[in-house]
């Protein structure tokens, strides 16, 4: 986002759902080492409290944490409305929430399927809606969508979250067309690979195991940093994994191969083998307890 006239005077001030895990935590704190007013927005107050704690001590001006499903427009309109009370306006909103289900689709409960769906397709459209006319009245915003791989190409077992980040990738499309008539208006989306994050653990499953990052695996922290390079250099979307041109490139002009490889390799890379029984993860509510920037492997 091209900073405005007074931006050298005044500290950044940004808003980030999904906050308190994964890249929408390391966001923050990369955000807070910059100096900026932060909103910081998930479903749990108890881990966005613990996320605002780190993030005043690694430099936040000001963070005001705001507890709201991306699910429910009414409390996302609240949730920017206190964030213009209390700083003024927002510079930037990094949209990291989601929720995850493994299973076929014949598997995988319609209740469960819908919630990540909607999470990511109509979480992003009410985060939209609320924030884009904000940015129009400021004449200068950015939204940040934190995609994936999979609106890209699809796997198995992973049908629920592919048909959601297809949807949303989908609907950022039309936002960037949309928004040509704003030119201080930005909206970029970055993809990753396998991100070092809770998400594969936390998530639901019917697919007999958990998940796991498939290799090349990343730091979120490196994933933070592609997102906020947005700020600088606002792009329709950025890949983030050096894997996925070459996994997209394949499942594009290769399909049949690709079709006929992805599910031998998705469950060798890609599931956990711990012999997970049916649970719904955190796809109804938050689960603070499995919260935390950093999942289980080793990023870089």
């Amino acid at each position: 986002m091209p900073p405005s006239s007074d931006a050298p005077s005044r500290p950044l001030t940004a808003l980030v759902t999904g906050a308190s895990s994964g890249i929408g935590r390391a966001t923050v704190l990369d955000l807070a080492g910059r100096g900026a007013r932060l909103v910081l927005v998930a479903r749990g107050r108890e881990a966005l409290e613990t996320t605002a704690v780190e993030a005043r001590a690694a430099g936040a001006e000001d963070v005001l944490v705001c507890p709201a499903d991306v699910v429910d427009a009414d409390a996302l309109r609240r949730t920017v409305d206190s964030a213009l009370d209390r700083f003024g306006r927002l510079d930037v909103v990094v949209h990291s929430a989601q929720t995850m289900a493994y299973g076929r689709i014949e598997d995988v409960p319609r209740a469960a399927f819908e919630a990540v769906v909607d999470t990511s397709l109509h979480g992003t459209a009410n985060l939209a809606r609320t924030v884009l006319p904000v940015f129009r009245r400021q004449r200068a915003g950015h939204l940040i969508v934190v995609s994936s791989l999979l609106a890209s190409v699809t796997a198995p077992l992973m049908g629920t979250y592919a048909v959601a980040k297809w949807g949303q990738l989908g609907l950022v499309r039309t936002l960037q067309q949309e928004v040509r008539d704003a030119p201080g208006v930005h909206v970029s989306a970055v993809a990753p690979g396998g991100v070092n994050t809770p998400i594969y653990y936390q998530g639901a499953t019917w697919a007999g195991s958990t998940g796991r990052p498939p290799p090349p695996v990343y730091s979120p922290e490196r994933v933070a940093r592609a997102v906020l390079a947005r700020l600088d250099r606002p792009r329709r979307l950025v890949q983030s994994g050096v894997a996925n041109p070459v996994v997209i490139a394949g499942f594009r002009l290769l399909p049949a191969v690709y079709d006929a490889l992805v599910g031998p390799l998705f469950r060798v890379f890609a599931l956990a083998g711990d012999d997970a029984a049916p649970t719904e993860g955190n796809v109804f509510a938050s689960r603070p307890e499995r919260n935390a920037k950093d999942g289980r492997w080793r990023g870089f």
